[in-house]
């Protein structure tokens, strides 16, 4: 009778070896499905319905438009505006793609445009800004990264709209693509631009 014992106990001994592997390979298999699984662009922000972050974020130097400096980034410029804010930087491939759409956005007068020039050289920027047209009417320079921290950014580019009241109403993770520029990005705009009237 004792002999059955005996067969039982190196059993339970092999699953119970087996449970870390198995334990380990369902966890990685969720790790996946969740980095993998869906558009990276609906990332949630804490940030959607509160106010825009108080940071002043100082002016490109050098970055003129119309004879005059563009100025920096006031968070005062906000209230009464809608507001789309393009976090961008000359050295992101992303954003040399998305900067014609910008510059097209740009011509829409019933908004403004407020770029935050994320960790770049004051005069890629520029050249960059050069090279495609300065679609925004400010510049506010983040030499450091911290605004954009403050503004919960998880890498460039990215995109946020601004209500009349000054919070934050919709966020785009990645790049303004032709394919989310009318589908998306302008749907949110003349949601936002309705809600203040």
């Amino acid at each position: 009778m004792s002999e059955p014992l005996a067969e039982t106990a190196p059993r339970s001994r092999r699953w119970l070896v087996a449970l870390p592997l198995v334990v380990f390979a369902a966890l990685a298999a969720l790790f996946l499905l969740r980095l993998y699984g869906g558009d990276p662009s609906r990332i949630p922000s804490a940030l959607i319905g509160r106010p825009a972050p108080q940071t002043a974020l100082p002016a490109l130097e050098g970055l003129v438009r119309d004879g005059t400096q563009v100025p920096g980034l006031d968070p005062a410029t906000f209230k009464g505006k809608v507001s789309l804010v393009n976090v961008w930087a000359s050295w992101c491939v992303p954003c040399h793609d998305e900067a014609p759409l910008l510059t097209e956005l740009a011509k829409d007068n019933r908004l403004q445009l407020v770029g935050i020039n994320y960790k770049d050289a004051p005069d890629n920027a520029r050249r960059f800004l050069g090279r495609y047209g300065n679609p925004f009417s400010i510049v506010g320079v983040d030499a450091n990264g911290r605004a954009s921290i403050e503004w919960g950014v998880y890498g460039v580019p990215e995109t946020f709209i601004v209500g009349r009241e000054g919070t934050i109403v919709y966020k785009m993770v990645g790049p303004v693509t032709p394919q989310n520029f009318d589908s998306v990005l302008k749907v949110e705009i003349e949601k936002a631009l309705k809600a203040g009237t």
